[in-house]
């Protein structure tokens, strides 16, 4: 835990102190409505993770198919082949933690609560080691990574941007961005 705050620590002096601050009415504008973008990119996230599965038995079951029909035509060697290999595996699993820490951030970014926040932070993080499992697949390419690295910079900039919003407060009061 104590890599995680001092990540959190250098991000905070990157971000907020070195970068230069969002105006007044856009933090109040994001904290508002983060809360719902949470909601949709976890269910997404949630969507990408069936889609990608799907589609991945779709083409395995392809190939081996033509697998079948080459043996049967060509004299071939009729093995199937299984192309869900773990990276693969690895992806969907990463990719479905992440929809899970958006979907866990929801209640608690709603509430305006550090915890909240922290699950948004850890998603983020999450998605730079989607991109780096990705990258290592059949599936993905540098520039997959380098556009990825560059929309978590962009998150994690907006979020930090609002930290200061997130704490512990008690019900009734509202701590503006």
């Amino acid at each position: 835990m104590h890599a995680l705050e001092s990540l959190e620590t250098s991000l905070n002096d990157l971000f907020v102190k070195q970068a230069p601050p969002l105006p007044r009415s856009g933090k109040k504008a994001l904290v508002e409505y983060l809360p719902w973008v949470n909601l949709a990119l976890g269910l997404l996230a949630l969507y990408t993770v069936y889609a990608l599965w799907h589609w991945a038995h779709l083409a395995n079951g392809l190939i081996n198919y033509a697998a079948s029909l080459n043996s049967g035509t060509y004299g071939g060697s009729g093995l199937g082949v299984n192309r869900l290999s773990l990276s693969i595996w690895l992806g969907l699993l990463v990719l479905a933690a992440e929809a899970l820490l958006y979907l866990a951030a929801f209640p608690g970014t709603r509430a305006r609560k550090k915890s909240g926040w922290n699950l948004m932070f850890y998603a983020l993080l999450v998605n730079i080691a989607y991109a780096v499992v990705i990258l290592f697949t059949d599936y993905g390419s540098f520039g997959n990574l380098v556009i990825t690295l560059l929309a978590s910079a962009a998150g994690l900039y907006l979020i930090f941007q609002i930290r200061s919003s997130y704490g512990q407060r008690s019900a009734g009061k509202k701590k503006d961005a």
